[in-house]
């Protein structure tokens, strides 16, 4: 594909990003990879590919046609005949450029018997997400929110690895792998004429979200809500498992497993029953531990839950909780909205009696501190930490 054709396509996807689309640089680059299987002579092949990579919702086919006209008008790719060259690469216009930085011009040059669609001008929009790296989630406007759950879910997870009991062959392994070896050995008449190696497989951790959606926590619920959807499709969604608690405990994984960002969210809320009401940490965590813990912490589990520690029913019952479930899991992490704030004490008596059986605690306020969370899980280190627990009660 020629270069000025590409660079063409990434302007595009920036004017589809400023019209309010949620298009990201991968899927530009996926679409121009894409567009060396088509003939970029055929219009109809060129505005289908783009339609399929660009576009994710119903009520943007419209708007995506309208610019997709507008943008390539004067670059007009005509049905190319057997054994006749494709028109030239497009070329920039600078003009064509500066007009298209004012989203307002769409609508001066559309036509009276053109569908009115509505374009806001998102040219004062946020685009880098270096603005939002130490903003608090609960001070920003709704425009900000809508630029985060945009990077939130952009986001790269990953989950550190760990080792299995399975062996696979590997040069460089330290072992010998005997099986392999005199299997090799049967063919050449019982001389083994190849030294094998082997060494243990590894696999990416589980990993467990427990979230606070309690009236204290309200700011922050929905942007939890959003960062357990990325986390659970960047990380794989058989190896994670959501959850949510205020006065009762409510698994919202299937829910969230499901494609459409918006969709997933709406059902995940529509299951939530206490939604910013009381905080029974003690009491959800007990119902955790005897229901779902054999079956969602296996192979060394990592364990996340965030709440700020205000518990309303008996602290001892969170204690013995939390402490029980530090023995299960391979790795206990709480991340607090509050740790970000200058001053903060965990003085909590929720958080007083927690602290003693976590390993990590993290803040959760901000951009910067869920990369850090992701930075985190990808560098977990392979043993389980041992710690000097105090005695149970």
């Amino acid at each position: 594909m020629a270069s000025p054709f590409l660079a063409n396509l990434l302007l595009f996807g920036r004017t589809l990003r400023r019209a309010g689309f949620p298009v990201s640089h991968s899927q530009t680059l996926d679409l121009a990879r894409a567009l060396e299987l088509v003939d970029i002579g055929d219009r109809e092949q060129v505005f289908h590919a783009a339609r399929g990579f660009l576009v994710s919702r119903r009520e943007e086919l419209a708007l995506f046609a309208l610019l997709f006209d507008r943008f390539w008008r004067k670059h007009s790719i005509g049905d190319s005949a057997p054994g006749r060259k494709a028109p030239p690469a497009p070329r920039h216009d600078p003009e064509a450029i500066q007009r298209f930085r004012d989203v307002s011009y769409l609508s001066a040059r559309a036509g009276a018997g053109d569908t009115e669609i509505e374009l806001r001008d998102r040219s004062q929009t946020y685009s880098d997400d270096e603005v939002f790296q130490h903003k608090d989630f609960s001070r920003m406007s709704a425009e900000e929110l809508a630029e985060l759950r945009r990077l939130i879910l952009e986001m790269r997870w990953r989950a550190s690895l760990r080792r299995t009991r399975r062996w696979s062959e590997d040069r460089g392994g330290s072992r010998v792998y005997l099986r392999r070896m005199l299997r090799d050995a049967a063919k050449h008449g019982g001389a083994p004429l190849h030294l094998a190696r082997r060494s243990p497989k590894t696999k990416r951790r589980p990993v467990v979200l427990l979230a606070d959606v309690s009236g204290s926590m309200e700011k922050y619920a929905r942007i939890i809500l959003q960062f357990f959807y990325g986390a659970l499709h960047g990380l794989g969604a058989g190896d994670v498992e959501c959850f949510v608690f205020g006065t009762r405990l409510t698994r919202i994984t299937s829910s969230l497993r499901i494609r459409n960002v918006d969709r997933a969210l709406e059902d995940a809320a529509g299951e939530i029953l206490d939604w910013s009401g009381g905080t029974r940490i003690g009491e959800s965590l007990g119902i955790f531990n005897r229901h779902w813990a054999r079956r969602v912490l296996r192979r060394g589990a990592v364990v996340v839950i965030v709440s700020d520690g205000w518990e309303r029913g008996d602290v001892a019952d969170l204690g013995r909780e939390i402490r029980h479930l530090h023995h299960r899991c391979h790795r206990l992490i709480w991340l607090n909205p509050h740790v970000g704030r200058p001053g903060y004490e965990p003085l909590v008596e929720g958080m007083v009696a927690a602290l003693p059986y976590i390993d990590d605690f993290l803040p959760i306020h901000n951009l910067q501190s869920l990369r850090a969370l992701a930075d985190a899980l990808a560098s977990l280190p392979s043993r389980k930490s041992i710690r000097r627990l105090p005695a149970a009660r």
